[in-house]
C-alpha cells in the first residue's frame, strides 16, 4: 500500500540486546561526516516521539509528524478494514520512518529494530548491512529462554547475499551467526577478528583510541562518550559503514564522527552542578556494562541512585550490579503500564543491596529529593525513568 518506500535507499539494519541505539546514531554520524544525508530511525524515545526520526542529524518536527500521520491514517484504516488486523504503535512508526526517509531522499537509512529481529516490523525491509551489537537474556517470553534462541531471532535480519557485522558476541551467539551466514551466503565482519579498537584510554570527556577497521586504520580518535562499551559500539559502526561502501572511510570523517556522536541517556551527564548522570540500562547485560564503566571511570564516586524499572525485567540481577556504587536509593515507577510499583522496587533494593531506600510517587519527586542530598546522582533502570528525569530537569534534545 505504501509502494515500498524502504527500497528507495540502502539500509544498515541494527539489532542487539544493548548498544543498538548508540551504534545506530554513530553509523548515521559517520554517513553524515562523509557528506551524505543519513536517515535514522531509533526506539524508544526519551523526550518525544519525534526523536525516533532524524534526517541529516535533525529531528522530525511536530508539524512533520502530524502531517505524516495524516498521510498514513487513511492507508492504515484501509489495511485494518481489509485484513481485520490492527496496526501496532511500533508498526506505524516503522512505516512512518520508511516513508519519511524516502520523501527526504536520504542517501542511507540506518534502522534500529524494536524487539528481536525476525518478526520485527523493521524486518519488512531488505538491508545491505545487518548489524548485531550484543546478545543477552531479555524478552525471553517472546525471543526464547536461551542465548542461541535469542541470537537466532536477532540474526534473522541478515538478508541473502548481504553483509553481517557483529559486535562483541559470546561463543554460543557466534555459532548461530556462522550458521546464518552460511544459510544466507553472506559476508561476515567480526569484532575482535576483522576490526577492533587499539589501546583505548579514558579521557575527561570520553575515550581516545586508534581503530583497525575492516578496510582501513583510523588514528587518534576522540570519542566524547563515556563507557568502554561505547568504544566497541563505535568500532562496530565504522565496520558497518565500511561494509556498506566496500572500502575504507575518510580518516578525517571518522575522526569528526567520533567527536560529534552522541547518545542521550547513555552515561549522559545532563547536569554538572549538581552532578546528574542518566543511563538507560534496563536489563542485567546493560547494567553490568554500566557498573563496569562506572568502576573504570568514576571509581571514587559514591552515587545516590534514582531507580525504577519495568515489571518484566530481572530486577534482582540488575540490582546486584549496583551493589558497589550506590550509597542510597530513591525509587519511583515511571508513567508506563509495564512499570514495577515503587513499593515493590524499594523492597527489592532493601533485599538485594541493603542500603537506605526512599519510595516516591514520581520520578520527578525522586530526582528532586536525590539532588537535595547534595551528592552525585545516577538515574538508571529504564529508558522511561531516564526520560522523565530529563523532563524534570528541563533537558530535551532537538537538533
Amino acid at each position: 500500500m505504501l509502494a515500498h518506500p524502504e527500497e528507495a535507499y540502502p539500509i544498515i539494519h541494527i539489532a542487539g540486546t544493548n548498544g543498538k541505539t548508540s551504534t545506530a546514531r554513530m553509523s548515521a554520524a559517520l554517513v553524515s561526516a562523509m557528506g551524505l544525508t543519513a536517515g535514522l530511525f531509533t526506539s524508544p524515545h526519551l523526550d518525544s516521539v519525534e526523536q525516533r526520526f532524524e534526517v541529516g542529524g535533525f529531528v522530525m518536527t511536530p508539524e512533520e509528524f502530524a502531517e505524516l500521520i495524516g498521510e498514513l491514517a487513511p492507508i492504515v484504516d484501509m489495511y485494518e478494514e481489509r485484513t481485520g488486523d490492527g496496526v501496532t504503535y511500533f508498526e506505524l512508526t516503522a512505516a512512518m520512518a520508511f516513508s519519511w526517509l524516502a520523501e527526504r531522499a536520504v542517501d542511507v537509512g540506518v534502522i534500529e529494530t524494536g524487539l528481536g529481529g525476525r518478526l520485527d516490523a523493521t524486518n519488512a525491509a531488505d538491508s545491505n548491512v545487518a548489524v548485531v551489537t550484543t546478545i543477552g537474556l531479555e524478552h525471553t517470553e517472546y525471543l526464547g529462554a536461551t542465548i542461541p534462541l535469542i541470537a537466532a531471532e536477532k540474526l534473522a535480519i541478515l538478508d541473502p547475499g548481504s553483509v553481517l557485522v557483529t559486535g562483541d558476541l559470546d561463543p554460543d551467539s557466534l555459532g548461530v551467526a556462522a550458521d546464518r551466514v552460511r544459510q544466507q551466503e553472506a559476508s561476515w565482519h567480526r569484532f575482535g577478528v576483522d576490526f577492533a579498537p587499539i589501546a583505548p584510554e579514558p579521557t575527561s570527556t570520553g575515550w581516545r583510541f586508534d581503530l583497525d577497521g575492516v578496510h582501513g586504520r583510523y588514528r587518534e580518535l576522540e570519542l566524547r562518550m563515556h563507557g568502554r562499551h561505547q568504544v566497541a559500539n563505535f568500532a562496530t559502526a565504522v565496520a558497518a559503514v565500511e561494509a556498506l561502501f566496500g572500502r575504507d572511510l575518510d580518516e578525517a570523517a571518522v575522526r569528526e564522527a567520533a567527536a560529534r556522536a552522541t547518545s542521550p541517556g547513555r552515561m549522559d551527564l545532563i547536569s554538572s552542578n549538581p552532578m546528574v548522570m542518566t543511563d538507560g540500562a534496563h536489563n542485567p547485560h546493560g547494567m553490568a556494562a554500566l557498573a563496569a564503566a562506572l568502576d573504570e571511570e568514576y571509581r571514587d564516586v559514591r552515587w545516590t541512585v534514582v531507580f525504577g524499572a519495568m515489571r518484566d525485567k530481572d530486577m534482582r540481577e540488575m540490582l546486584r550490579h549496583l551493589r558497589d556504587g550506590g550509597d542510597a536509593f530513591h525509587v519511583a515507577a515511571a508513567d508506563a503500564a509495564r512499570a514495577m510499583p515503587a513499593e515493590e522496587v524499594g523492597r527489592l533494593v532493601t533485599e538485594v543491596i541493603g542500603v537506605p531506600v526512599v519510595v516516591h510517587g514520581s520520578v520527578a519527586e525522586a530526582l528532586r529529593e536525590a539532588v537535595a542530598e547534595g551528592g552525585p546522582v545516577l538515574v538508571t533502570g529504564s529508558i522511561y525513568v531516564v526520560g522523565e528525569a530529563r523532563a524534570a530537569l528541563g533537558v530535551a534534545e532537538r537538533r
